[in-house]
């Protein structure tokens, strides 16, 4: 049996029983329903899927709830953005137009200032603040494309005025301790009062449901000793975190975490592009077999798996990997 456990994301490439039912068999120990999509429903649906086979084949396989948390995203339509060219960035209900991206901040206008940077879908893309208008932030397109409709948006280095948990996180924690998952993994956590709110309103449940948080930005890096304190768990949640952050800051940021979770006999778990070319191809890269090694000598208690299992071609071929390059590390 593996120290290091592994976590798969549940997606369309892998949320039918005979998939779910191959994960478990290639080695999945833990299986994760991210809330950022899919509803209740769909959710239930594969919880007694999980449930099942836990009966039928007697695996131990464990549920994680990881919550979408207080994010900010682009409005309801498309936008191409063109490098060099201006853009307003607004919030509804201004008049759209061509050169106009919304955005659901409201406070947007006042946390950023001249200079500021706003990164959009996953760093794809981004433009550069040159001043403030009626509508909204006077933007240049430093990095352009296409930003399709509903598109995550960060905003490196600025203090953010959005709650710690959302309404929808809220409706999502009550749904998951109905469902009685064994873990709750909360996104975008910038204190220990988050942690501490979200446990309280587990009631009698608090023992039995762990909480993990996920350290994605500038504010949990600033209050990391403390979050690492009073949550079951850390996960180094190094796609937004790269963002928020300069890249290369990443690697010592993981490696603090590391040392805080030893530190505080606290739960460590690595994630983001593990074995990310294995959505398209059948065989990882050699810097990704490298990566998830070193993620074992730090360790960690479990690597997780996003996308390579969500909607990727090979998602139970990414698990076998996986286990392999753990075994041989």
């Amino acid at each position: 049996m593996l120290s290091t456990k592994i976590i798969c994301t549940i997606g369309p490439a892998s949320d039918s029983p005979k998939k779910l039912a191959e994960l478990a068999e290639a080695g999945m120990n833990i299986a994760r329903l991210n809330f950022s999509h899919g509803t209740h429903h769909s959710h239930k649906k594969i919880i007694e899927q999980i449930r099942k086979l836990n009966k039928v084949r007697q695996y131990p396989i464990a549920i994680m709830l990881d919550t979408q948390g207080p994010e900010i995203r682009t409005g309801d339509k498309a936008i191409t953005l063109i490098s060099g060219k201006r853009v307003c960035v607004t919030i509804p209900p201004n008049e759209e137009s061509e050169d106009t991206l919304f955005v659901n901040y409201v406070d947007l206008k006042d946390d950023l200032k001249e200079g500021s940077c706003i990164s959009l879908d996953g760093g794809l893309m981004s433009l550069k603040v040159c001043g403030k208008n009626k509508k909204g932030l006077d933007c240049e397109v430093i990095d352009g494309g296409v930003v399709k409709a509903h598109r995550h948006v960060n905003l490196p280095g600025a203090i953010v005025k959005l709650p710690g948990i959302t309404e929808t996180d809220k409706r999502d924690i009550l749904f998951g301790i109905e469902q009685k998952v064994d873990v709750i993994a909360l996104s975008f956590v910038r204190s220990s009062e988050t942690i501490r709110e979200v446990r309280a309103s587990l009631g009698v449940h608090a023992q039995q449901i762990k909480l993990i948080a996920k350290i994605e930005n500038q504010e949990g890096v600033e209050r990391l000793e403390e979050i690492v304190q009073e949550a079951d768990g850390v996960m180094v949640a190094r796609g937004d975190l790269g963002i928020e952050v300069e890249m290369e800051e990443v690697p010592q940021i993981q490696r603090r975490i590391a040392y805080l979770c030893a530190k505080y006999g606290k739960r460590l778990i690595v994630a983001t592009q593990m074995l990310e070319s294995m959505i398209e191809n059948p065989v990882p890269t050699r810097a990704e077999v490298t990566d998830v090694a070193n993620a074992v000598f730090e360790q960690t208690d479990a690597i997780m798996l996003s996308g390579e299992t969500s909607v990727g071609k090979y998602p139970v071929r990414s698990v076998e990997t996986l286990v392999r390059i753990a075994r041989r590390t």
